[in-house]
């Protein structure tokens, strides 16, 4: 599983198509609201600053989801559910997508205002908070970034109710729901010409349908212990790989007005790093980081998790161990006992360590894929910084 990389094509679907720069640069009228944040991000030779792109699409999700409130409130609306989507996306997150989708439109040598791209990049930030909290709902998780997951903290609101948990999921939903929904809104606001703003929608939507595909493969894989690595890996490359880094890539590149060349890259140097991303985050969610950051957790075991790490486990073990991990993986009240012992097992048959192995292997490739693309160098260079970030993940 650690030789040479190749995509699958199936999430490069429809979205390759070359996307010309239009002569015509009139901007589509925009909604109500638009783009006030700051606009700093010069097109100059000078290194990407990412903490100033996080700042920025930061304070855009923040400026529209107070207008979202203000809106809120006059019309009588319940005012904790504007309020739940801000504290969620508060309380943690490296804003990774929408560091990538700027960095994609720096690659794609983009020449108008950044602030264009802006509402692109914040977008995706509501889209991963409608993503976790219907996430947490399905694998009714307990804890998200060291907090208590939306869904239980809105039904202990209703704590002595026969259907507090009932409540509580339905209330989460529907926040869900309400982030989804905003998050289309966001992305209308950017002002871009009508190629691009195509080019935008198309590479968005695709995202949405695979990323739905992808948890449903998930679930699926709950059904099952195997060692199918590759169905575990398949599942990975939709609902990860796909939504974390390579169309948020893309959408950058199309905002910027990319070609084909430029959108083939965002699938062969994101889908191996999306890979790499999800692989330590299955580690991390089983055994911890070294560092402390990260403390190991029960839920991809309780779950019974479709992982590659589960897979290459499956594919080294004994009979006894098999029946062992069989006995234990999927158990709802699984122990620190008993994740202890398939701990255990999953460094005695070396799929901990082969999964360190696929994870090196990837990061390779994407450096490869790097050093043969003709990007701006500063897009190249913040690349490899992101690539560090998603190989590293601890939060």
């Amino acid at each position: 599983m650690c030789g040479p990389y190749q995509p699958v094509a199936g999430p490069d679907a429809g979205v390759h198509d070359p996307v010309p720069r239009a002569a015509d640069t009139r901007r589509a009228p925009g909604p109500h609201w638009k783009v006030t944040a700051m606009t700093a991000l010069v097109h100059t030779a000078e290194p990407i600053d990412l903490t100033v792109v996080r700042d920025q699409v930061e304070q855009v999700v923040e400026e529209f989801l107070a207008a979202k409130a203000a809106a809120a409130s006059g019309a009588g609306h319940p005012p904790e559910v504007v309020r739940i989507l801000r504290d969620f996306l508060a309380s943690g997150g490296k804003r990774l997508r929408p560091l990538l989708c700027v960095v994609g439109w720096h690659a794609a040598g983009g020449d108008e205002d950044p602030a264009a791209v802006l509402p692109v990049a914040a977008s995706l930030e509501l889209y991963q908070t409608f993503v976790l909290i219907h996430d947490d709902i399905i694998d009714d998780s307990a804890l998200r970034r060291g907090r208590p997951a939306v869904h239980r903290a809105l039904a202990a609101r209703h704590v002595g109710h026969d259907s507090a948990a009932r409540l509580g999921a339905g209330e989460a939903l529907l926040a869900g729901n309400l982030a989804l929904i905003w998050c289309q809104e966001l992305l209308h606001t950017a002002e871009l010409d009508t190629p691009r703003r195509a080019a935008v929608h198309r590479v968005n939507d695709t995202m949405l349908a695979e990323v739905m595909f992808g948890q449903y493969r998930d679930l699926l894989g709950t059904e099952r212990l195997d060692d199918d690595i590759e169905a575990a890996l398949g599942i990975i490359r939709y609902k990860t790989a796909a939504g974390t880094i390579q169309r948020p890539l893309q959408l950058g590149v199309a905002a910027g007005g990319g070609d084909e060349e430029t959108h083939r890259f965002c699938t062969e140097f994101g889908v191996p790093l999306g890979e790499a991303f999800q692989l330590r985050d299955d580690l991390l969610d089983v055994f911890g980081s070294p560092d402390g950051r990260s403390a190991p957790g029960l839920n991809d075991l309780r779950e019974g998790k479709h992982t590659v790490l589960l897979a290459l486990a499956m594919a080294g073990a004994g009979p006894g161990q098999r029946v062992r991990l069989r006995s234990l993986v999927g158990r709802a009240r699984l122990d620190e006992t008993g994740a202890a012992e398939i701990r255990a097992i999953l460094e005695a048959t070396g799929a901990r360590d082969g999964v360190e192995r696929m994870i090196s292997a990837r990061y390779d490739r994407c450096l490869e894929v790097l050093a043969g693309a003709a990007l701006p160098e500063r897009a190249t260079e913040a690349l490899r910084r992101l690539a560090v970030t998603a190989t590293q993940y601890t939060a």
